[in-house]
């Protein structure tokens, strides 16, 4: 692996070097027409406006800086004049002030701190107009600042009033951006898990989780109704999807009861709740666009035929947002990982192509995406060819990036970029630099990054990763630690790439009836130790199609060379068809399936959690013995026929 990762560097610089005629969210991947429109109607009126002393010298002064001073223009007319996806065109690229404004604590309640308290709280310094500035000089056009405004509500007391000082707070950033010509995206963030009110088995809640949200943004869209169109609302984040079935002690400790297909039904009907507030608000927000997050913004979850765009009376003014961390063991976690085979483009470039199922009528936002430093601070082997291959794909079809920063990509205390390459990537890549450039250029640009970062690919880091490619049945564990830094080939596929840096398995060739055993041993990796798990399961390959109904029959599991007492008894089971698994720790799955197979038929005691999350400590080795023999499926343990 060590040596693809240093010929596949090489790869990248040269990758870099081509990509500088390419630029996402820049004239790339759209129409002739779209950039001759932008060159008729944007570039010139930022122009003019910018020498015109009455906008953009007042905005963001102390006491000149009100609402209403700050809304219109000369920038309206034509931003209101652009289509979704031309506006889209617009916004260049951008990045997150992430863990800032959003900052909140589900089991602190108290909503009358000072308006700073929150903002440090997770770590980060007060944000200063000098941040946001090195946002802008790094050629970031568009500015994302996640909010959590239930910490200044009285929610949990049916008051859903915001305070007037938080208000005035994100206000003064949001104008920080204003000042640099950004465009903005404020929008409900995580906001201590108020969301899984939704879920309620408390009719009472969920009725107060729809009040709360049209109170929200009714407040929101007045406050901020003057502001020209630079300015967008995000009618919330990760949340409108599973989530509403979260569970928070403190605000919703009975919760979960919507079925998937109620998620979805709940979902559309928040996103246009919220176009409806926004467009009967008045002043700006008439034309204003907004942005929809997708389902979980979640890529394949919002391709899913349940999920659509809510309909809106100002016509084309809705922009789509989903996130990108994919794969999340490499862009997610924290461990040291690599990417680059020829499996990892094919994922990207499908997932990029399937999303333009939108972007051919929406302007399409990635929200969130990147690759996270490594616990050490440092970025991941390859991450030049990741962020090529991304930006490519986002210039072929007009997608907006919107880097995902806490303070480690741009140090807020520093001023510095985590690496001087990644500065360089994003100024080359400035909606100033690429709007020089015919779509056409671009374009074919764009394509040609993609195809060439193919090609150079190897199929594999791993020679394991190729008997499972020819159809073998492979057994291994796949694995998240608690604290999502540790990972090991996580989903259906088995891809021993996708692991963190140090992590040795025992992954075995299943070849019919018999004992086998894996094991994964962390004790290699940069934390030397696995913290407990989030996720873990038993996972073999093409075993559905090779062995079928065969069962996983766990015998042993020692943690740490000391033998571990299951909680429960596993059973066997199936997602895909394909991939026989068994779970070990799933908090997702409250309970066997129907399906479920076990080797005597009956699933009463069986659980898909036989790992407890709280006893398993700290994890330097990890062995399992398992048996493996045709199984039946299981039956309802009530039935007296019931085999245990």
């Amino acid at each position: 692996m060590r040596k693809w990762t240093k010929k596949l560097a090489a790869v990248a610089m040269s990758l870099v070097m081509g990509i500088s005629m390419c630029a996402c969210g820049g004239a790339g991947g759209k129409s002739t027409e779209t950039t001759e429109i932008l060159k008729e109607q944007t570039t010139e009126t930022v122009k003019e406006t910018e020498v015109d002393d009455t906008t953009t010298e007042t905005v963001g002064e102390t006491e000149a800086n009100t609402t209403e001073q700050t809304g219109g223009g000369g920038f309206d007319d034509p931003l209101a004049a652009l289509s979704s996806k031309e506006f889209a065109v617009r916004m260049g690229n951008g990045i997150n002030l992430g863990n800032t404004l959003e900052a909140t604590d589900n089991k602190d309640l108290k909503y009358d701190y000072d308006v700073s308290h929150w903002e440090r709280y997770w770590g980060n310094p007060t944000t200063t107009q000098e941040m946001i500035d090195d946002m802008k000089a790094a050629g970031l056009d568009s500015l994302r600042i996640p909010v959590a405004w239930t910490n200044a509500m009285n929610f949990m007391n049916g008051d859903y009033t915001i305070g007037e000082a938080y208000l005035a707070r994100v206000k003064e950033v949001v104008d920080y951006a204003y000042n640099n010509d950004m465009f903005v995206i404020i929008n409900d963030h995580w906001d201590r898990g108020w969301w899984g009110m939704f879920g309620s088995e408390d009719a009472a809640q969920r009725e107060a989780a729809m009040e709360l949200y049209k109170s929200m943004w009714t407040q929101i869209a007045d406050y901020f109704k003057d502001y020209d169109l630079h300015l967008i609302f995000e009618g919330g984040n990760e949340e409108i999807g599973d989530r509403l079935n979260d569970i928070t002690s403190s605000i919703n400790p009975k919760g979960a009861t919507l079925s998937k297909d109620e998620c979805y039904k709940k979902a559309l009907e928040i996103n246009q709740t919220f176009v409806d507030i926004v467009r009967a608000s008045g002043g700006n927000n008439a034309a204003r666009f907004l942005l929809i997050p997708g389902y979980g913004t979640d890529v394949t979850q919002t391709l899913d035929s349940r999920w659509s765009m809510p309909t809106d009376p100002s016509g084309d003014k809705l922009l789509l947002s989903v996130h990108y961390y994919t794969p999340w063991s490499y862009c997610g976690s924290t461990g040291e990982s690599t990417w680059g085979t020829k499996k990892n483009y094919d994922e990207m470039n499908s997932l990029m192509e399937g999303l333009n199922k939108y972007g051919e009528k929406y302007g399409v936002i990635i929200g969130e995406c990147g690759v996270l430093p490594t616990s050490a601070g440092e970025l991941k082997p390859n991450w030049q060819l990741w962020m090529t291959n991304f930006f490519a794909n986002c210039d072929k079809y007009g997608y907006v990036p919107m880097l995902w920063n806490t303070g480690d990509i741009l140090n807020r205390n520093t001023h510095k970029w985590i690496d001087e390459e990644l500065e360089a990537f994003l100024k080359e890549r400035s909606y100033e630099n690429e709007s020089k450039l015919d779509a056409a250029t671009v374009l074919a640009s764009a394509e040609k990054l993609i195809a060439d970062g193919y090609e150079l690919a190897p199929e594999t880091f791993s020679e394991q990763a190729k008997l499972a490619g020819e159809g073998k049945a492979i057994a291994w564990i796949m694995w998240d630690s608690q604290d999502w830094n540790i990972v090991y080939s996580v989903g259906d596929a088995y891809d021993p790439d996708s692991k963190t840096g140090g992590v040795e398995a025992t992954d075995v060739e299943i070849t019919g009836e018999g004992t086998y055993t894996v094991a994964l041993d962390f004790t290699k990796t940069a934390a030397k130790h696995s913290t407990s798990t989030a996720f873990s399961a038993i996972g073999i390959s093409n075993a559905e199609v090779l062995f079928p109904g065969y069962v996983i029959t766990i015998k042993k599991v020692l943690i740490n060379g000391e033998e571990y007492k299951l909680h429960g008894r596993n059973y066997t089971s199936s997602d895909d068809g394909l991939c026989t698994r068994t779970n070990l720790y799933n908090e997702w799955v409250a309970e066997a399936p129907d399906d479920a197979r076990t080797n005597g038929g009956g699933t009463m005691g069986c659980s898909p959690r036989v790992f407890d999350q709280k006893d398993l400590g700290d994890i330097e080795t990890l062995e399992i013995t398992f048996d493996y023999m045709p199984g039946e499926q299981g039956v309802s343990p009530n039935d007296e026929n019931s085999k245990n």
